[in-house]
């Protein structure tokens, strides 16, 4: 509802209950004027719903891009160990700075750490531009670990803002939201390679117009990431800001890095994180890149992609409108997830069964293979729901642990640096040529231990109403995050 209250003739303005506690919106009967246009846009971008959807694009652009290059099998290339050793240099130092992004993130706030950490992604898609000419793995392997870096720090601050900045009660939705908008970024970045090489159905590497596309996203990216607003300034749907946080200092959150692997509630999460992201090497590399050229790839991942974007949603709406109780909630969510997972992985052992690293197949083209294309192509769209599936699961338990941004930086950073300490493990083991039955066997019995982990966790520190969340009021000390 809006109400409208005369203040001259010729003009109005619209008080709008949801921004109550803050300012009017104003505009005039007779022509809005630029300052009143500027002034509705600024408030309007304060709205969780804009934040949310920002930090959505840039994360489109910038990691759903690298997503979807990673995502074709070996980064585009022919070889896959370069980009095994690079994404190993990367989730390795990934893991440290996870750890320590939620940290960066409450002394610098979320301009400065999302811009530093976004300007690092087209620097390592650039260097597989520069080993398509010169094939020295060196500098690849540099940005990789520069990567770790500025991913550690986005991941952290994204954490923070799409756990915090929603209403509790709705950050199913809103995860959902971001989840989707991040894997549409994937859905374009398989598009570019499959239209850049379409003609090219025996074609090894990707060419250097592929690469010159994910730099161009990755760098829109790294500028829409200064749109993003701190806690103190983002108004929620209800009237009321979202937690007041004066950024932490140094000395604080060097304390807090340690205090974090105590948290009982981050150990029974710490298995999920390690699962996470130890999938991908296999998918990627053993399934998609094992099976279908390149091309084929391209249109695989697309689909991937969407199968995310769906699943987040599904199990998005699962979680928040399901039933009252949201504990009730999560042990459903858990249940779903864990069902559908266990029917997914025994698709893909079936699958994994036809095939070996020493008896590979013909590679499958969409186009020329028929029937033959078909079961591989589902199994490997099915990964991709799962994925968002169990990742959505995630954040929206952590998400139940607390309600302000300090406390839910700290929380996503160790989440994402456990992550990537998996899945540097994960890219290495493959470099070792390990069976793939064995990859396999391994990452679904990792997914498998969470699941009564997670429930625990619900059981235990999953409560029903907002007054249950740590940190719901916490003011810290201040620092020069503004």
């Amino acid at each position: 509802m809006t109400l409208v209250i005369f203040r001259h003739p010729g003009s109005i303005t619209r008080f709008c209950p949801t921004l109550m506690s803050t300012k009017f919106l104003m505009a005039s009967t007779k022509g809005t004027g630029i300052g009143h246009a500027a002034e509705e846009v600024r408030i309007q971008v304060q709205l969780p719903l804009v934040q949310v959807s920002l930090i959505g694009l840039v994360c489109f652009c910038c990691p759903g891009m690298y997503n979807a290059l990673i995502g074709m099998g070996g980064s585009g290339q022919v070889d896959p160990t370069v980009a095994n050793n690079v994404n190993t240099a990367l989730y390795a130092t990934f893991a440290i700075f996870g750890i320590l992004g939620g940290r960066i993130y409450n002394v610098l706030g979320p301009r400065l750490t999302l811009a530093s950490g976004c300007s690092t992604y087209a620097l390592c898609a650039g260097s597989f531009l520069y080993y398509n000419h010169y094939h020295h793995q060196t500098f690849a392997i540099v940005t990789g670990v520069v990567l770790g870096i500025g991913a550690g720090f986005l991941w952290a601050g994204e954490g923070a803002i799409m756990t915090s900045y929603p209403p509790h009660d709705r950050k199913g939705i809103y995860i959902s939201l971001f989840w989707s908008i991040l894997r549409y970024g994937g859905v374009i970045g398989g598009l570019i390679p499959f239209f850049m090489n379409y003609n090219r159905s025996e074609a090894g590497s990707v060419n250097d117009a592929t690469y010159i596309g994910f730099m161009c996203f990755m760098t829109v990216g790294a500028l829409l990431s200064l749109a993003i607003l701190p806690p103190s300034k983002v108004i929620r749907d209800d009237g009321t800001s979202c937690t007041k946080v004066e950024y932490s200092s140094v000395s604080t959150e060097a304390t807090e890095i340690l205090n974090l692997f105590l948290n009982w509630k981050m150990l029974l999460i710490a298995p999920a994180a390690w699962a996470g992201n130890f999938f991908f090497t296999y998918q990627f590399t053993n399934v998609n890149g094992a099976l279908f050229n390149l091309r084929t790839r391209g249109l695989n991942s697309v689909f991937y992609w969407v199968a995310q974007m769906l699943g987040s949603i599904g199990i998005g709406y699962v979680l928040d409108f399901s039933l009252l109780s949201r504990k009730t909630r999560g042990y459903v969510g858990i249940g779903i997830v864990a069902s559908l997972g266990t029917a997914i992985w025994g698709g893909g052992l079936a699958n994994q069964l036809k095939y070996s690293r020493h008896d590979m197949p013909e590679k499958l083209d969409f186009k020329d293979s028929g029937a033959d294309y078909a079961g591989p192509f589902v199994l490997f769209v099915s990964y991709g729901l799962l994925d968002a599936m169990f990742q959505t699961l995630v954040y929206w338990l952590i998400g139940c642990l607390a309600d302000d941004s300090e406390t839910l930086s700290r929380y996503t950073g160790f989440y994402k640096g456990v992550q990537s300490a998996g899945a540097a493990v994960a890219w290495q083991i493959d470099t070792y040529k390990v069976p793939f039955l064995s990859e396999l066997i391994v990452n679904w019995s990792l997914t498998t231990v969470c699941y009564p982990l997670l429930l625990v966790l619900v059981k235990l520190a999953v409560k029903d109403d907002k007054e249950g969340e740590e940190g719901a009021e916490r003011d810290v000390a201040s620092s020069f995050a503004h």
